[in-house]
């Protein structure tokens, strides 16, 4: 049985589907695939062999699933193409989205690549003001919404903007003047094919806003190629563990079950993160089927699941743990579930403890650790060597390079911590219309994620917290991730949220904030002792507060701890 570095030779190597070459990238020396498709409307071009297979598959709070075939959105891209192109939306025009997990968002998606222009992802959660600050930083010159969104934006905001192509998809109401309905743009005659245009590797694809802590948030400019990167690692990932998986025994019994013809993912990550962004463009790229809901529900999901032989799903470690510990889990028909995968927060070693204990491994955990500007996973953990380490995030995919990076701006040794930082062909160039900031964020083509991690003797990636999330206590770093960690650990724990407090001695206090689970009597005495055995005295928590409040958290699932810190910060 080949090794993964023999797996990675065999399938990368010359003339081998996956090779990697080097080309010259924004200024830098970059490793590339060879034979990856140029654009992402290629990409969406050679999907239109799907025909009628299900692609997305939409759950409403109330009423049967909307499923939509390929077949189907084919026809409905090339109308809002169309309609776009007519309106004088050209390559490089931003176009704006912003709706929840609705199927008008994909097909919206792939409209706006199939003109070359650049695809501007809204937050859905935004309030109005947040809202307008994403379209004129951006020039956004069409907009696509739903009607909630609408709502917020319409007659000030619109009127102050003065973007003159505005497509409204789900709104019972009436509409401002000049502003189409989706399904009046969608009435017209199927024009047959896309409008032509040239689409290079390096054109920009995307703008997405990274939700940042303090100040307006900034957008990441992703290109075609960043976006193809991350597809193409995907698919090699699943090629690397099929070479590496051992052959059958000579007298083993033939599976019983044969292999679904179709991935169907149950997909939680909201469109407009890059997560969302990720699921659209991997799942489309290999004939997969989208699930989603209009909200997340943990017991509407489990039975999506049963019924409609889902195989995998992706979402933030929350909404996994709320799968994994729902009293219907254990009622439900699993069995087609081939993989879960986490992201876009730290996800606790105890969660994938429950999945290779609950699945009797048959179900591959996945963890892609990534960010806005790097498209997505860079480093992954997958299968069994997710299960031998736990709490790594993985190794770097074959064309990312990672560094950890000291106080002093040098490599440190191996097991020592550091900045994080990555270089390959999923960077993004920038960020839109700000160079000081792209500046700061980027050297020589390194991305300086502000996260701290370390390497091991194996080449594994641990991230043990973001810096600005790391506690100062009295001289000692202690890193809220592995205290989180070892609190999930105990029983009665349903969340937990780690970070510091001022204290006038130490500087800062660790605190802590817990939400027992329905019925658990959790004591900041018990749990001061679980701890003892588990870290070292000064990580413990001094400061315990419990809860029964769900801790505040932002669209992407992430907790959002300055509200905790205001919260909780002692009262002078």
């Amino acid at each position: 049985m080949p090794t993964r570095a023999e797996a990675i030779a065999l399938l990368t190597g010359p003339g081998s589907p996956f090779e990697i070459t080097e080309t010259e990238v924004w200024g830098e020396q970059l490793k590339v695939y060879a034979n990856a498709p140029t654009s992402l409307r290629a990409i969406w071009e050679a999907t239109a062999a799907h025909g009628d297979l299900p692609y997305l598959t939409f759950h409403p709070t109330a009423g049967p699933a909307e499923q939509t075939t390929y077949a189907q959105a084919h026809a409905a891209v090339r109308r809002l193409a169309a309609h776009l192109r007519s309106q004088g939306v050209g390559k490089g025009d931003r176009v704006a989205i912003g709706m929840r997990n609705y199927p008008e968002w994909p097909v919206a998606f792939w409209a706006v690549q199939s003109l070359g222009a650049i695809v501007v992802s809204l937050n859905a959660w935004w309030t109005g003001g947040e809202l307008e600050y994403g379209l004129a930083d951006s020039g956004t010159t069409a907009l696509v919404v739903d009607g909630e969104r609408y709502d917020r934006l319409r007659g000030e905001v619109l009127g102050r903007l003065s973007i003159p192509t505005v497509i409204v998809a789900r709104h019972d109401g009436d509409l401002d003047a000049g502003h189409a309905t989706w399904a009046d743009v969608q009435s017209a005659a199927d024009p047959g094919e896309l409008p032509a245009v040239e689409i290079a590797p390096d054109d920009d694809a995307t703008i997405l806003y990274t939700s940042g802590t303090t100040g307006n948030p900034k957008g990441a400019v992703g290109s075609n190629r960043n976006h193809i990167t991350n597809i193409t690692n995907t698919i090699l990932a699943g090629a690397i563990g099929l070479v590496m998986a051992p052959p059958p025994a000579a007298d083993a019994p033939p599976d019983p079950a044969p292999a679904p013809a179709q991935t169907v993912a149950l997909w939680t990550f909201p469109y407009f993160h890059i997560a969302g962004v990720t699921g659209i463009c991997v799942l489309t790229a290999t004939g997969g089927q989208l699930v989603t809901q209009f909200k997340f529900d943990a017991t509407a999901a489990l039975e999506a699941i049963e019924r409609l032989g889902v195989t995998t799903v992706a979402g933030v470690p929350t909404v996994i743990r709320s799968l994994l510990e729902h009293p219907d889990a254990g009622t439900r028909d699993l069995s087609t579930l081939a993989g879960i995968s986490q992201g876009g927060s730290p996800v606790p070693p105890d969660s994938i403890e429950k999945i290779e204990r609950g699945f009797g491994g048959k179900v591959s955990p996945g963890n892609g650790y990534g960010l806005t500007e790097t498209t997505s996973a860079v480093i992954a953990n997958t299968g069994t060597m997710y299960f031998a380490k736990k709490d790594s995030v993985g190794v770097p995919v074959p064309v990312a390079d990672v560094r950890i990076i000291g106080d002093d701006g040098e490599d440190v040794p191996a097991g020592q911590v550091g900045e994080v930082w990555v270089k390959g062909p999923n960077n993004v160039r920038g960020y839109w219309n700000k160079p000081s900031e792209t500046a700061a964020a980027f050297t020589n083509g390194w991305f300086h994620t502000g996260d701290a991690g370390r390497v091991d003797e194996d080449g594994f990636v641990y991230v043990v917290d973001r810096i600005k999330d790391m506690v100062l206590r009295g001289g000692e770093n202690v890193y809220c991730a592995e205290v989180e960690a070892a609190i999930f650990e105990q029983p009665g724990i349903a969340d937990v949220a780690v970070f510091g407090l001022p204290h006038d001695r130490l500087g800062e206090e660790v605190a802590a904030v817990i939400v027992p689970k329905p019925g658990a009597e959790v004591s900041e005495e018990g749990l001061r002792a679980a701890l003892a055995g588990r870290l070292a005295s000064f990580k413990i928590p001094s400061t315990i507060m419990i809860r029964s409040d769900e801790l505040p958290r932002n669209a992407t699932g992430k907790v959002l701890k300055r509200d905790l810190k205001a919260e909780y910060a002692p009262k002078s």
